[in-house]
């Protein structure tokens, strides 16, 4: 399915898009491109395919909970700009 040239432009008025005439031939060839794997896509006969839920249909296997890096939390305290009672003080943003 090819677009013409007008039809790319209310395309791109209805995306609230601004496109010079040489940008309309590019897209009218891409859009016209994407269109044209979707009729292909339509051809395929999935009868009996039934829709899935999410590609992945097993069970997603999890690891562990086990820590794996050590308490910094001191180190960082040392090196911010200003903490009290163990928390990082940052200026107000919201008046």
């Amino acid at each position: 399915m090819a677009l013409d040239h007008q039809t790319v432009r209310e395309i791109a008025e209805l995306a609230h898009l601004e496109l010079d005439d040489s940008e309309i031939d590019q897209h009218a060839d891409e859009l016209s491109r994407i269109l044209g794997f979707i009729e292909q896509m339509n051809q395929v006969d999935t009868t009996g395919v039934e829709p899935l839920a999410h590609p992945h249909d097993g069970r997603l296997r999890l690891r562990d909970d086990q820590v794996t890096e050590s308490d910094q939390r001191a180190s960082f305290q040392r090196i911010a700009p200003a903490t009290e009672a163990g928390l990082y003080l940052v200026p107000r943003v919201i008046e």
